[in-house]
């Protein structure tokens, strides 16, 4: 199987990249694996201009986001990670979820998702997790696993994370 993860982070060796990490590490014996860091890409926001809609959805804009529709193209699985930024996802992969737009008019050709969450504070995953499962409600994804780890205050406290193992084991099952 191949899992893209897009990591929108855009601290380098912070907490989720270690978790995404360790995601990719614990399932790469079984499955193709391909970390994009979203947030140190060249993304502008949707347009809406419907281009994709009457172009088999090719996207009007041409930016690193290419390089993200190339890699989904034949993807069997997506994981959102993400920090917790202001209660939410951070701006960065908002963004990618935004123009994801274009390939709703032609599908998704993966149809099993999964969310990582960490944050510096507890209890302010809500919208985040919302969002998400709209998304996966709405698109008939099928959520693998949505784990939240709070309280990551200092960078790098990821490694000794309880909720690491819980990773570990989402991605040991895939």
């Amino acid at each position: 199987m191949k899992i893209v993860v897009l990591n929108g982070s855009p601290r380098k060796g912070g907490n989720t990249e270690i978790m995404v990490q360790a995601f990719a590490d614990a399932t790469k014996k079984t499955n193709q694996v391909k970390i994009l860091n979203v947030a140190l890409m060249n993304i502008r926001g949707c347009l809406g201009c419907q281009y994709c809609w009457t172009h088999q959805g090719e996207c009007v804009q041409k930016d690193d986001m290419q390089n993200i529709f190339s890699e989904l193209k034949d993807a069997d699985m997506v994981v959102f990670a993400s920090p917790i930024y202001w209660f939410d996802i951070t701006a960065q992969l908002k963004t990618v979820i935004d123009r994801l737009y274009a390939s709703g008019s032609v599908g998704f050709h993966f149809q099993k998702t999964a969310l990582l969450l960490d944050a510096g504070a507890d209890h302010v995953f809500d919208a985040a997790v919302a969002q998400y499962k709209a998304m996966t409600s709405y698109l008939k994804w099928e959520d693998m696993g949505i784990i939240t780890v709070p309280n990551m205050v200092e960078k790098g406290s990821m490694h000794t994370a309880p909720a690491l193992d819980k990773v570990i084991h989402l991605a040991s099952c895939l």
